[in-house]
């Protein structure tokens, strides 16, 4: 094993198992994301160990909390890939598609997602789209800005934020929050919910 996936397989999310090969496939997008970082700004978190806990092991805490049987899902604002690109190859029965509205990181985003027959990327704003998913999920945008689209083509969110941002999206009519996880070793929550039914 290389120092990525050492140090990934050390730190997986309690419940959830990745092979030599979904780990590699893990080193591979962070092997690229570093040489598309020194061209183009997707994440100022290089260093192995806080990528691995802050970028890898934040997006498999996530894919912890959603179903273990085929769904669709739309990672709004994906940007260089996160949390979808992971959640993606730990849920390979996931139907993942990768929102991103800049069109360079749209093709980073192709690249790093070439060998995964279960993504897509879509180069558009999300209001743009006009699929429908049963998984919304995002750590860039908030769920104000995404509402609007939301309510009529998604039934449940799982939302990266902070444990503030958490308990104002609990107040929210437009989102039936149903669980909160905190995410190990740092302040972040992951806030799963449901869109009410008469506005999907």
């Amino acid at each position: 094993m290389t120092g990525f996936t050492q140090t990934l397989a050390a730190s997986l999310p309690a419940g959830l198992e990745l092979s030599e090969v979904q780990l590699a496939r893990l080193e591979h997008h962070f092997t690229l994301l570093l040489d598309w970082n020194r061209r183009l700004n997707l994440t100022r978190i290089t260093k192995l160990e806080v990528a691995v806990d802050r970028h890898y092991g934040e997006s498999l805490f996530v894919a912890t909390m959603l179903p273990r049987h085929g769904f669709t899902l739309v990672d709004v604002g994906s940007g260089a890939g996160f949390p979808g690109i992971p959640i993606a190859v730990a849920l390979p029965w996931a139907a993942v598609t990768l929102v991103e509205s800049d069109q360079r990181k749209a093709v980073f985003l192709r690249e790093a997602s070439s060998g995964l027959r279960n993504v897509a990327v879509q180069s558009k704003r999300v209001s743009d789209l006009g699929d429908h998913f049963d998984w919304l999920t995002s750590r860039a945008v908030n769920w104000t800005v995404v509402e609007p689209w939301a309510a009529g083509h998604v039934r449940h969110v799982a939302l990266m934020t902070t444990a503030t941002e958490a308990r104002a999206l609990e107040n929210k009519g437009s989102l039936i929050v149903t669980a909160i996880g905190s995410m190990p070793g740092t302040e972040r929550v992951v806030v799963i919910g449901d869109v009410p039914r008469e506005t999907c």
